[in-house]
């Protein structure tokens, strides 16, 4: 999906170009990016996993849907690095220099497209789930569980999968030499529509309508008397909230480069004819991968639950995984006569039941 040009090519090949590839940009950062994305798979698949480890943790505990939506954006995020970065980047380019079938090269572009997909789409569910959550919370209760939220995962991954499956014929960009056909407008428009356009106006909707409840909220609690609100504690922005919004807002800034840039190519100048284009490219398409493997400090910086899962799993600690069964709570003031008769039976029994002894039975009169 993502491709940056061979750097190595030998004499032989160069003078056997025609006059259009002897114009091709040249690749400004040199062996940079083969170092940035080794690091960046080196540190963002350990993080993803712990990330994982973590979550499955916390969703076995709480058995709360938010869990399993965090757990989904992870894993395609795993995904991500290990199509995009691993096998596009490293192997394809920076070490076969993308000599591989031609079958090989598409079907690779397909997988890393829906991958791509995946990783970005997981994150709608668990913007509606936190909407429906502070704007709607008895709607919440009724239709947000686990079983549901496995399905929806479920049907995002097979629409992910099949979204990628157009992208096949994804033409190589630092390659061709050719002005974008009609198909590479349509493929290029439906991929910044699928991974930017679409989930950011979703992400802007919901966030937007989330912050104005919790305004609202906030100004009608201050006319209220102190009984009201000693009954509703006031609402501010919590912590999960806080989270959704900085995954969302940190995908939509490292994001929005790549977008404009690929528009950019469309109708302006290639990648292939401008190193200009072809520098914004590369910078974008780094900062765009760094999306995969920021997630784990933000929810460390956020929730404190998932600092304490990072740290059993990293010490080792076995805790329970599954939550345990706690007594039903008794409320005072309707089980007190309740209680005060069972206790009184309970003396009274007693002390029918219990042999009188010798020096403290009385004598009858």
């Amino acid at each position: 999906m993502i491709d940056w040009p061979n750097v190595t090519e030998s004499g032989y090949e160069e003078l056997g170009q025609n006059p259009e590839e002897l114009q091709r940009s040249t690749c400004v950062l040199g062996f940079f990016p083969v170092i940035y994305y080794s690091i960046l798979l080196c540190v963002g698949v350990p993080v993803n996993i712990l990330t994982a480890v973590a979550l499955s943790r916390l969703a076995c505990r709480t058995k709360k849907a938010l869990y399993y939506y965090l757990l989904a954006v992870t894993g395609s995020d795993i995904l991500s690095q290990l199509f995009i970065i691993f096998v596009g980047f490293l192997l394809e380019t920076a070490v076969f220099h993308r000599d591989v079938p031609a079958l090989l090269l598409h079907s690779v572009s397909a997988a890393e497209f829906a991958a791509n997909h995946a990783s970005i789409w997981s994150t709608v569910p668990l913007t509606v789930d936190r909407y429906v959550a502070l704007c709607h919370p008895l709607l919440h209760r009724q239709i947000s569980y686990p079983a549901r939220a496995r399905r929806i995962i479920a049907a995002v991954l097979m629409l992910s999968l099949l979204s990628g499956v157009p992208f096949f014929w994804w033409s190589d960009m630092w390659r061709n030499s050719h002005p974008p056909t009609a198909l590479d407008t349509v493929l290029i428009w439906t991929h910044v529509t699928i991974i930017y356009f679409l989930p950011c106006s979703i992400f802007l909707v919901l966030n937007s309508l989330i912050i104005h409840t919790l305004r609202v909220r906030q100004r009608q609690q201050r006319f209220e008397d102190d009984c009201a609100s000693k009954l509703a504690p006031p609402r501010r922005l919590g912590k999960t909230t806080a989270m959704l919004l900085a995954i969302t807002s940190v995908f939509s800034v490292l994001w929005a480069p790549r977008t404009v840039v690929v528009i950019y190519h469309l109708y302006v100048s290639s990648v292939h004819s401008d190193w200009r284009v072809h520098l914004a490219y590369d910078l974008s398409n780094m900062l765009a991968m760094l999306n995969t493997a920021v997630n784990f400090f933000l929810y460390c910086f956020v929730s404190k639950p998932f600092r304490g899962a990072v740290r059993e799993v990293v010490l080792l600690k076995g805790g329970p995984l599954y939550p345990r069964r706690a007594m039903p709570p008794q409320h005072a003031p309707t089980n007190a006569s309740i209680s005060s008769l069972y206790s009184g039976n309970n003396k009274r029994s007693q002390r029918d039941s219990a042999p009188l002894s010798p020096h403290g039975a009385r004598k009858p009169s």
